[in-house]
């Protein structure tokens, strides 16, 4: 029997839509508490870490250890005065907001929490739905977040959220690209876009053939697929307007940017969208690359270790640890440019990632080859590309000429220069007395004066 129990742990597409009513709703209800407890406290967690990055204490007086001060917070805004600017489309204005908590919220609805456990007699797994393309459920629901941030701009009725908002649309467009190709290499490898499949593809060690020795290696596609993951993570925070690419509340250019005209719960609600975004999107990463629900090396000599419950708290342990790099990202890190922040995306992540799953797609097609074959093609191709890289033409711009040679060849007629030397010549508007800079004690004649 235990056999059977333990063989049943890794859930699949068919164990899906079984359970009853009462347990359908129950998963719903843990995983919006997931997300909303997740939020208050993560909002604690950053003002706590970066406080202790700034040596000072963060938030310390409302509740132990300050855990309280979120709620406080939410309170304070809830009973703030609600503003609606004259100009705002007052339907829209309403909705934007509730549309980014929304759309965050529901990806956590294809995320598996953990292996098949029995509640209250029923086998079921901890995820509240699966499909054959729930990665793409999660890309969805990312997409429709930028319909919150735009339509928010636009509603306002004000220059500045408009083009901040506008702004941040093109912003998480750009890094969704990347982001949404850099899962790519892991369908390839998993063969599957179901989350819970996915997990369970990381679940065996990768065996590696070298010198017809069998070594295993990790399973986890953070290490199988280190480019990939660099890659989206990267394209996560700036999906979710994180630091250093919280580009769309750029206080210093943009006023406070497409939530400028924003006050009270609604402006309390585009807040912890950003930090439910973070939590789901640390969540998606763990189940993507890092093994989902899985225990890590040293936990995995423990026999128990991936069945129970106890799969739920590795978890919610890697998101914790991905929510840190968040904060302590923003704690380092200054704020991009915005032309340096879209030039990184589109000439850099996005050419890196077409190179590296045309790379992968390769190797992929010469595993059945024999040894002597796939070491004769990858040499090829490695030769191939250190050739490219030798030999590419440099883009190193030309010296240029020195200031006096740029000074000389400018076409008659050209605007005049200021002087080179820094010394500022005399008005030729006034009289000699005044040019020749005489003492402050000489008193000037009454045809000193300017004409």
């Amino acid at each position: 029997m235990s056999t059977v129990i333990l063989a049943a742990q890794d859930p699949t597409l068919a164990d899906f839509g079984k359970d009853p009513w009462w347990l359908v709703l129950g998963k719903i209800v843990f995983a919006f508490v997931f997300g909303l407890l997740a939020t208050l406290l993560g909002v604690w967690f950053e003002r706590r870490v970066v406080g202790r990055m700034a040596v000072r204490p963060g938030p310390n007086q409302v509740g132990p250890f300050g855990l309280l001060q979120t709620l406080a917070d939410g309170l304070k805004m809830a009973f703030k005065e609600d503003i609606l600017p004259r100009a705002a489309d007052k339907v829209v204005f309403f909705f934007a907001p509730t549309i980014s908590v929304i759309s965050a919220v529901t990806a956590l609805s294809v995320v598996p929490f953990g292996p098949k456990v029995s509640i209250f007699g029923h086998w079921t797994p901890l995820q509240v739905t699966d499909v054959s393309v729930a990665v793409l459920v999660i890309l969805a629901c990312s997409s429709m977040g930028i319909y919150g941030i735009v339509l928010g701009g636009w509603a306002s009725g004000s220059t500045y959220p408009l083009l901040g908002g506008l702004r941040s649309s093109a912003q998480m467009i750009s890094y969704e690209v990347a982001m949404g190709l850099s899962i790519v290499a892991v369908f390839m490898t998993a063969g599957t876009m179901s989350t819970s499949g996915i997990v369970a593809a990381q679940g065996d060690a990768t065996q590696l053939t070298i010198a017809g020795q069998q070594i295993p290696a990790p399973g986890w596609y953070a290490i199988l697929l280190l480019p990939s993951f660099v890659i989206f993570f990267i394209a996560m925070v700036g999906e979710t307007n994180r630091a250093p690419f919280d580009l769309p509340e750029a206080e210093s250019e943009l006023v406070a940017g497409f939530m400028t005209e924003y006050s009270s719960l609604k402006f309390a609600l585009f807040m912890l969208s950003e930090y439910v975004s973070m939590v789901t999107m640390s969540a998606v990463t763990t189940t993507l690359f890092l093994g989902g629900w899985r225990a890590p090396w040293p936990i995995t000599l423990w026999s128990g270790a991936n069945s129970g419950w106890w799969p739920m708290l590795w978890f919610f342990g890697k998101v914790i640890l991905l929510v840190f790099v968040f904060v302590w990202l923003r704690g380092t890190l200054p704020r991009l440019r915005y032309d340096q922040f879209m030039r990184f995306g589109w000439k850099v992540l996005l050419p890196i990632n077409l190179v590296w799953i045309l790379v992968l797609s390769g190797l992929r097609s010469i595993e059945d080859w024999q040894t002597k074959d796939r070491l004769l093609a990858t040499g090829i191709a490695a030769g191939v590309l250190l050739l490219a890289t030798l030999f590419w033409p440099s883009r190193k711009k030309a010296p240029k000429p020195p200031l006096q040679e740029q000074v000389n060849s400018r076409p008659h007629g050209s605007f005049p220069l200021p002087p080179m030397d820094l010394q500022v010549p005399p008005s030729p508007r006034t009289k000699r007395v005044v040019a020749e800079r005489e003492p402050a004690n000489v008193v000037a004649g009454s045809d000193s004066r300017e004409v």
